[in-house]
């Protein structure tokens, strides 16, 4: 099998069939990010020779695979040309194949048409996982994300629209310190008009070598406390009134936690207040500052 780097997915993808299709991200200029710094470059395809011989191989493994998860911070940023012939390598390789999921950006979204979301939808491209990260607009512009929060609203209501099936993934802490509550309630007003299966849930960890990190050593913006994360995610749990699955799981939470919204809702939040009775901020900004690799 052919990766380069380390290789990121989201932890519901576990069963999925990874494949690499990209290595880097398109945009990679997201302040707090360090995921792709390993890379000697900031984005590349993989040829397509290597991506049919790594579904050869991972069919001899998993022939009856009926999902695959495309590897790379944003697959969903190549044509739809090239996206469509990666699916019609990938059926005849798994004859019981029912999805393609991968990393996508807004700004891949609002790069396609309609017409070009409805055929990769056709291709079987469905339950695509999207890092928006937040619905705060001062943090993601601070943060240099390269949307706002109008451009989340308006690229997933059309993949509503078009049937596209996509998760979402929160980062507690990109708002700064005093600011956590406020951007968990500005977060739960776009979320609460949209229609993701998954809220993943990651917590901000900063590491040297991040541009955040050069942000706060010039005294341009303060971390929140980890208390402050955990009391943002209870915000944000308290505000949301849509039915999805919420998922607080990787290294980067202190506890894991998910459950069905809103069903579970205060399931969710007795979890996090156990979390703030049971360890002191002490303990877990040991946990964060000693966090090796997400």
């Amino acid at each position: 099998m052919h990766f380069s780097g380390t290789v990121w997915r989201p932890p519901y993808e576990a069963w999925s069939v990874l494949i690499q299709v990209t290595m880097g991200c398109t945009h990679h200029k997201c302040k707090f990010c360090t995921l792709y710094d390993d890379l000697p470059f900031k984005f590349r395809m993989s040829p397509v020779s290597e991506v049919e011989e790594d579904l050869k191989e991972a069919s001899c493994h998993m022939p009856q695979a009926r999902r695959i998860f495309l590897v790379g911070a944003n697959p969903f940023a190549l044509s739809t040309e090239k996206l469509a012939c990666i699916s019609a390598l990938s059926k005849q390789y798994f004859q019981r194949l029912d999805s393609i999921g991968c990393f996508a950006r807004v700004t891949d979204i609002t790069a396609k048409s309609d017409r070009e979301l409805k055929q990769l939808r056709v291709c079987g491209y469905n339950r695509i996982t999207i890092g928006v990260e937040t619905g705060d607009d001062t943090a993601l512009k601070f943060m240099n994300k390269g949307y706002a929060s109008h451009d989340i609203v308006k690229q997933l209501k059309r993949l509503d629209d078009i049937g596209i099936e996509y998760n979402i993934f929160y980062l507690a802490g990109i708002s700064g310190k005093g600011n956590g509550q406020t951007g968990a309630k500005l977060s739960a007003k776009i979320f609460n008009i949209l229609n993701p299966k998954i809220i993943g849930c990651s917590m901000l960890t900063i590491y040297p070598n991040s541009e955040l990190n050069k942000e706060i050593e010039a005294g341009n913006w303060q971390e929140e406390s980890e208390t402050e994360k955990i009391t943002e995610l209870k915000t944000l749990i308290e505000f949301l009134t849509i039915k999805t699955h919420f998922a607080a799981l990787g290294a980067s939470n202190i506890v894991n936690i998910q459950g069905s919204l809103p069903s579970e809702k205060n399931m969710l939040i007795n979890e996090l207040n156990k979390i703030l009775n049971t360890f002191s901020e002490d303990e877990m900004k040991f946990y964060r500052d000693n966090l090796p690799h997400l």
